[in-house]
């Protein structure tokens, strides 16, 4: 059986690409593909256009003299349809601080039509026809491919040389899966490309918090144990007779310098 390979940017980037897709409306199914990004606020230069047909020949096989300006389509990064959400934060800085907080960040697909007019062909976070449509966080899901790269990516990690003795182990890797289920889909394409780097910045997270969580409920449980004069865990001990080696050394250190 061929071996499958769940981890790697290209195939993270598709599934990301689905499971947003999901959660978007075009008016033809093929423009959810998008050749190139436009930064929020930002405009079509010929820097973007010569990106989107380089990107769109590679994706097909086809040479990039064929392709029109007609027949790319660019992803625009926008807030412009999502609904305010006033008092959502205390002092607002950014756009997205007014808006309805999402779970990745709001695009719409737009394409040059024949007679040269820029129109808007797809949105994000929305549900129906474009113009008659509704704002939706709901309708869309994450693709089966890409929760078992999440499961995968968190095994993988759980069976580093740093963290597979905890005996809470399974307890990081579901905190982590969680943490990516939670903000899987936030990776931001128009910033990076590289997602692996993003979920395993998460996924490391995620195993630091619950390590320190439990270091904290430990020692609290030494502490009860010493005051009720039982003997505290052995990492406590170890820590204490390390502690106890340590000053002896010291002591000695500073008897032999006076001895001089």
């Amino acid at each position: 059986m061929k071996k499958t390979n769940y981890l790697n940017n290209k195939d993270i980037l598709a599934e990301i690409h689905k499971s947003k897709t999901t959660y978007c409306s075009f008016t033809l199914p093929e423009y959810h593909q998008y050749d190139a990004i436009i930064p929020l606020e930002g405009d079509i230069s010929e820097e973007i256009v010569a990106e989107g047909m380089k990107a769109r020949a590679k994706r097909l096989g086809i040479p990039e003299d064929t392709i029109e300006k007609t027949d790319l389509v660019f992803r625009l990064m926008t807030y412009d349809h999502i609904p305010n959400e006033p008092g959502r934060k205390k002092n607002p800085k950014t756009i997205a601080d007014h808006k309805v907080k999402l779970n990745f960040p709001p695009f719409q697909h737009w394409k040059y039509d024949e007679d040269g007019n820029f129109v808007c062909v797809g949105k994000s976070h929305w549900d129906g026809d474009l113009d008659t449509g509704t704002f939706s966080l709901i309708h869309g899901f994450t693709t089966d491919k890409l929760a078992i790269m999440w499961m995968k990516l968190c095994d993988r990690y759980g069976t580093k040389g740093n963290v597979r003795g905890y005996t809470y182990n399974d307890e990081m890797k579901g905190q982590a899966i969680l943490q990516l289920a939670q903000i899987g889909l936030q990776f931001d394409e128009s910033k990076s490309s590289n997602p692996f780097a993003y979920y395993t910045a998460a996924v490391t997270n995620s195993f630091v918090r619950i390590i320190n969580i439990e270091k904290k409920n430990q020692s609290i449980r030494d502490d009860i144990l010493e005051m009720n004069n039982m003997n505290p865990s052995y990492t406590r001990q170890a820590e204490g007779e390390w502690a106890m080696g340590l000053k002896r050394e010291q002591e000695f250190q500073e008897q032999s310098s006076t001895s001089y």
